[in-house]
């Protein structure tokens, strides 16, 4: 059976279940980091780690961006049969990443530590900071490569392939990260910056795997066969960022959000700070889900629009909504009834275990809330529709999140601070729905490339 005549929910089933295991095993790569900093060498080596995440963030949106607006469009080109113009797109994009991983990290050097600083960084753990976050913008490069080299993959259907990058970076992060921590290595103690560097040896060695499977399989985007397709191509990279800046907004506009956030966890200690980040890495994995159903919306309907099926993207929005719903609701339910057991894999702080379960509890349901815009905005996006969905996720990041974190702060405490991501992401759902349902549908979909 042809993967056109398949029907839509088990493309996306067979498409998600790779896809899924993909980023969990990319949570799993920074959560290992985590687990072997708390465990190791102490909250406070977790709270150095943790400070440093939403400025990582912040820095990471706008690969994240240029990955998305690579899918679509690689995505289109892909259900035309253009393979020409796919390897186009990939060398030009796989180029500009590289260009922008090596700006980002030179600009971070000099302005994470100031801004730390100015995050009120508890200052037991600004030192730690500091030196965890220059061997990650070190990093920047590689990993922009590698998420890069992931999302020309996905745009073109291919999920396994990124999956195996992942398990060989887990693999080498798991073995090599302690060794490096425990100092079994001969080299001399790194502190926090161990669990960075084990991410940057770990990255640049599945990178060079996979550039070694897609050359032994002949692979359309081998790097053999993109050589000469390295170069500049304003008429890709336009379109490309037209569709990509907006995802590359949403999370840099996200991740600011969640530095002010972090502004008014940051008061309330060290032991609030660690709380606050293991929950956040639980409730990725409940986002997770979610956004691999978005990014399956997004890659479907563009591969429709390319293949001359533009109303196929509409049942592909029904799909997505529905195992949102379905996956995404029951991890939901799953991590809020093990909170507790969730939060003792970080630490055994019997504090910081108490407050980070009262967060997840609250966080969880979110994670279903963004999943529903998201598959929303994905589509409309896939079809070059990008501005409205822009403005009503960036407004409602930009005007609600960090002045509704402030007044439940102010009213309640660190614990109802969770409360903001409901509010957030319940608005932006329901905007995205009432754009999609009263304005998209009615518009004529065309193709982009």
């Amino acid at each position: 059976m042809s993967p056109a005549a398949t029907p839509l929910p088990r493309r996306f089933i067979l498409f998600l279940g790779p896809l899924v295991l993909t980023n969990v095993l990319q949570a799993l790569s920074g959560t290992f980091n985590s687990v072997f900093l708390g465990q190791m060498l102490g909250p406070q080596a977790l709270a150095a780690a943790i400070a440093f995440f939403p400025v990582f963030m912040t820095l990471f949106a706008f690969v994240i961006g240029l990955g998305t607006g690579a899918s679509i469009l690689v995505g289109q080109a892909w259900g035309a049969q253009q393979t020409d113009k796919v390897r186009d797109i990939a060398g030009t994009v796989l180029l500009g990443g590289a260009a922008l991983g090596v700006v980002i990290a030179l600009a971070g050097w000099w302005t994470v530590p100031p801004l730390l600083r100015w995050l009120g960084t508890p200052a037991e753990v600004l030192p730690e900071a500091i030196a965890y976050a220059h061997v990650m913008l070190l990093a920047m490069p590689v990993l922009f490569l590698s998420m890069l080299a992931a999302a020309l993959l996905r745009g073109m259907g291919d999920t396994v392939t990124p999956l195996g990058v992942l398990i060989v970076t887990c693999a080498v992060s798991a073995v090599l990260t302690p060794l490096i921590i425990s100092g079994r290595l001969g080299l001399p103690p790194q502190g926090t910056a161990s669990a960075a560097w084990g991410t940057l040896v770990a990255t640049a060695v599945a990178l060079l795997w996979l550039g070694w499977r897609l050359s032994r399989r002949q692979h359309l985007l081998a790097p053999q066969a993109l050589r000469t397709r390295l170069r500049w191509r304003g008429d890709l990279l336009r379109p490309v960022a037209r569709l990509g800046v907006p995802t590359g907004l949403f999370f840099i506009t996200g991740s600011l959000a969640d530095v002010g956030l972090m502004s008014l966890v940051n008061p309330h200690g060290a032991s609030s700070v660690a709380a606050w980040g293991a929950a956040q890495h639980v409730t990725s994995y409940v986002q997770f889900p979610a956004m691999s159903i978005a990014i399956a919306s997004s890659v479907f309907a563009a591969q429709a629009i390319g293949a001359g099926h533009a109303g196929q993207a509409h049942e592909v929005t029904r799909v997505g909504l529905k195992l949102n719903l379905l996956l995404t609701g029951g991890l939901a339910v799953v991590v809020a009834a093990l909170a507790p057991l969730a939060m003792r894999i970080f630490t055994s702080d019997q504090a910081v275990v108490s407050l980070g379960a009262q967060l997840l509890h609250i966080s969880v349901w979110g994670a279903l809330l963004l999943g529903v815009g998201s598959v929303f905005s994905g589509v409309m996006r896939a079809a070059g529709t990008v501005r409205a969905p822009m403005l009503i996720s960036l407004g409602c990041l930009a005007c609600l999140q960090f002045p509704v974190g402030w007044a439940i702060d102010r009213a309640v405490g660190l614990p109802g601070l969770w409360f903001t991501y409901l509010v957030t992401y319940g608005c932006g759902a329901a905007l995205q729905a009432a754009y999609y349902f009263g304005v998209w549908r009615k518009k004529p979909v065309r193709k982009l490339v």
